[in-house]
């Protein structure tokens, strides 16, 4: 017996109906509703039952039983690992992770895909999942999420060289943000908790010592703390922002002992020490707005205080999206090698979130080893909440793993996330090129400010 059961609504997968029978008896992983139909109900789940043959596999009926009898939150789908195990000799397999996602349920983004039951944790009772500003013809939320609690702002960074990013070697990319109580505000007007809203973003003008921003993170010390990665001969660089009106900027590293760095990519701040922690990889040139690379790709600890810049980790394709645990004793780094620019993707290349111990004092990364190795696109940008949970923003969403690496689930977009940020308990703001979604979950992210 294969049970499926799901909170999110399709009209295509209801009970009884011609198509919903003859796709489960489909084992196609995409595209189709393959072993599951997804049912709408609300607090309570339906649950449908199909007879399917697997000829002495073996499967543990009593392990699916237990998971068919969970209740979903609403927007939400359970996709059970036992039922995708196998494809089988007909079936459809994904060849392109970037333009095929894993959605076996055929939902209507956006939802919570959820593999694994402590996912339901994280979600909490009552989740909710939805775009809250979006501008089609414009890559305007791309990367850099900083929340400010002072005023509920969400700061964010467009895309720099990149599809709709409209920035080049001749042009820099826009700092914009938006006030999340304007967010609530169209929330109560709508009188809905799924629809969505569109908010108004508030282009920051920055000077000219920032060029393409396309990381940040804080507060710290009470400033936006934004990483560049420069644009022609202008060089990448760390840069501490007033997060208030006129947005005056100081650039605090720029160089290597005198030599530029590539392209400054992503930025976290150590939660003990304070020392900032930087990506730095070849997507400018490879987005064709920065010269040809003069260094490795490397992950670096600045010291703020003295200026003492070093590399803690190396061996890299490309470094990306980094984050650390909650006591600042685990670094996650995000390797997105597979996405190569103006190459094109290349999917024998990394697609890999590795963990890394701390040494303490000197801060070294060692002990390298897989933590993740994700199953769409690449992962970008990284973040962390309090028990320990693991997030990253692929090229379908949001993918969450706990401690040991095993997914739980997913805010699945149906397109790319390249960041994302916990924006107070319970808010997960996740950018997406030409939309941000808002989720109100029950998790809290690691304070990644540092006063």
């Amino acid at each position: 017996m294969v049970v499926v059961k799901g909170a999110a609504s399709d009209p295509q997968h209801q009970r009884g109906s011609p198509e919903s029978k003859n796709r489960s008896r489909t084992s196609s992983l995409f595209g189709n509703a393959g072993f599951w139909i997804a049912t709408q109900v609300f607090a309570v789940v339906s649950v449908v039952v199909y007879t399917y043959h697997y000829d002495g596999a073996g499967i543990d009926r009593k392990s699916v039983a237990s998971i068919s009898k969970l209740s979903l939150p609403p927007q939400s789908v359970l996709v059970d690992p036992l039922l995708f195990a196998v494809v089988g000799n007909d079936g459809r397999f994904r060849e392109n992770s970037f333009k095929t996602h894993f959605s076996p349920t055929s939902s209507t983004p956006p939802f919570f895909q959820i593999f694994d039951p402590a996912f339901l944790s994280i979600l909490g009772p009552a989740p909710s999942i939805r775009a809250i500003a979006s501008n089609p013809g414009f890559a305007f939320a791309h990367e850099a999420p900083i929340w400010v609690p002072e005023t509920d702002e969400v700061f964010f960074s467009s895309n720099d060289g990149g599809p709709l990013g409209f920035s080049d070697i001749d042009h820099n990319n826009e700092v914009a943000k938006i006030h999340l109580n304007d967010v609530f505000d169209a929330f109560a007007a709508s009188g809905s908790t799924t629809s969505p809203v569109n908010v108004s973003a508030t282009r920051v003008d920055l000077p000219d010592s920032v060029q393409m921003t396309n990381g940040g993170t804080g507060p710290f010390r009470s400033a936006l703390l934004l990483i560049s990665s420069g644009r022609g001969p202008l060089p990448p660089s760390l840069a501490i922002v007033n997060p208030s009106y006129p947005y005056n900027a100081t650039v605090i590293l720029d160089n290597y002992y005198g030599r530029q760095f590539n392209s400054l990519n992503d930025v976290k701040i150590h939660p003990k020490s304070g020392n900032i922690f930087f990506t730095d990889v070849t997507y400018g040139f490879l987005n064709h707005f920065r010269p040809n690379p003069l260094m490795p790709n490397h992950v670096y600890r600045f010291n703020p205080n003295t200026g003492s810049v070093r590399v803690v980790a190396d061996g890299f394709d490309r470094p990306n999206g980094l984050a650390f645990s909650a006591d600042g004793r685990k670094a996650y780094i995000a390797d997105s090698g597979a996405a190569r620019g103006f190459l094109g993707p290349n999917q024998t290349e990394p697609a890999t979130v590795y963990v890394f111990d701390v040494e303490r004092g000197i801060e070294r990364f060692h002990n390298r080893r897989v933590f993740a190795y994700v199953d769409t696109g690449v992962p970008d940008g990284v973040q962390v909440d309090k028990s320990g949970n693991v997030y990253a923003a692929c090229s379908d969403g949001v993918h969450v793993w706990n401690e040991e690496g095993m997914l739980l689930g997913k805010f699945f977009l149906g397109t790319a996330s390249a960041n994302i940020a916990f924006a107070g308990k319970g808010r997960l703001v996740i950018l997406a090129e030409t939309e941000i979604f808002l989720a109100q979950i029950a998790a809290d992210g690691v304070d990644v400010s540092f006063a």
